[in-house]
């Protein structure tokens, strides 16, 4: 398959895809709860010294929410969209 075709198929509107980026920022924040607990924690009454402080607990958030929200992410969900929209079409057909 071509890349003009494949990115055709994976064409959604902008408002499509905002959405679809929030829904999967939201699913990535639920899924890291507890690394956003332990940061929070961390970062519970520091100012600036929450830099340093709380390095580790930072990017063990970062990996566990890049998990969950990256490009592959994103085109998945884009993919499941236009399946979905398929399906609606030929049911109204």
């Amino acid at each position: 398959m071509g890349y003009v075709q494949e990115a055709r198929e994976n064409h959604v509107k902008k408002k499509v895809e905002e959405a679809l980026r929030s829904k999967m920022k939201q699913k990535a924040l639920k899924e890291c709860d507890q690394y956003t607990a332990r940061y929070a924690e961390c970062a519970s009454g520091r100012m600036l010294s929450v830099v340093w402080q709380c390095r580790k607990q930072a990017k063990e958030l970062n990996g566990c929410l890049h998990q969950y929200t990256n490009d592959s992410v994103l085109e998945d969900m884009k993919k499941e969209y236009m399946l979905q929209q398929e399906g609606k079409e030929s049911i109204r057909v």
